[in-house]
């Protein structure tokens, strides 16, 4: 439901040569006050640039970082302006991508706090697990044998990495569903990067995983989940050393060694 402009909210006039920031920060404080609250409307910009002393332009820059954030949503048109929003955790997961894009984020950093984040959500998901989250969790399981056989590497690895959040969503902790699926959204990008690589041995460790899973054995289950992680940990750096070799001979402008070809035999007559 939209609230219109909220009455408690008010703001002060900015002295500042980072405007927007302060603007922003306002705009924050008064939320965490509970003076401005999920669907509120904002006033319009003419309004909010009159009570913050600051330009159109400066405004807009402070609510496009709001909106960035996930406290704020911008509708155009009559109807439009600036709303306080739910929120949700993309804001997370660009800034964890953003940091894997940059390098201060590598792939054994990456996949070693999945392992660690796993055994927290696989010990909260065995204890909290319903009828239907078992069920979901074993159609995901077929769903991922039946991507495997149609050799769909792209939608085998969405299938696996759908698991996780299925385990993260059963826990009915927000905080970790966020967390997980910002780890999952960065591991996404490092699989595609990689390309098609074994893991066999995934399918028959979820099946094992899910016999704990329904006499609820969380220390069985966590045990069998971080074996299977710790496999895919080694898969996923051996493939990392290799791309990192490859790149290190092409900035180093040489092509890689090739084997030495044996020499060819005869050729055979044709027919």
């Amino acid at each position: 439901m939209t609230r219109e402009n909220s009455p408690t909210a008010t703001f002060r006039a900015i002295h500042s040569t980072r405007a927007f920031e302060e603007v922003a920060a306002q705009i924050r404080e008064e939320l965490a006050k509970g003076h401005l609250k999920i669907g509120d409307r904002l006033p319009s910009e003419r309004a909010l640039s009159e009570q913050f002393g600051v330009s159109r332009n400066t405004l807009r820059e402070a609510l496009r970082s709001l909106e960035h954030a996930g406290l704020v949503r911008l509708q155009k048109g009559a109807s439009g302006g600036a709303f306080i929003t739910e929120g949700s955790g993309e804001a997370i997961t660009t800034g964890m991508l953003d940091l894997y894009h940059v390098g201060s984020i590598q792939p054994s950093h990456l996949t070693e706090a999945r392992i660690w984040l796993e055994s927290i959500i696989v010990r909260e998901a065995c204890q909290r697990a319903t009828p239907s989250d078992l069920q979901e969790l074993h159609q995901n399981i077929k769903d991922a044998e039946e991507a495997t056989e149609q050799r769909d590497f792209s939608r085998r690895a969405e299938v696996h990495l759908n698991f996780h959040r299925i385990l993260a969503r059963m826990t009915g902790n927000p905080i970790m569903v966020i967390v997980m699926d910002g780890v999952l959204s960065v591991l996404r990008h490092y699989i595609e990067s990689i390309g098609e690589y074994e893991n066999a041995f995934v399918l028959p460790s979820r099946k094992r995983f899910m016999k704990f899973m329904e006499v609820r054995d969380a220390e069985g289950a966590v045990t069998e989940m971080e074996a299977s992680l710790k496999r895919l940990q080694r898969s996923y750096l051996s493939h990392a050393k290799q791309a990192a070799l490859v790149g290190s001979v092409e900035v180093a402008g040489q092509a890689p060694a090739a084997k030495a070809s044996p020499k060819p035999r005869a050729a055979r007559k044709l027919g």
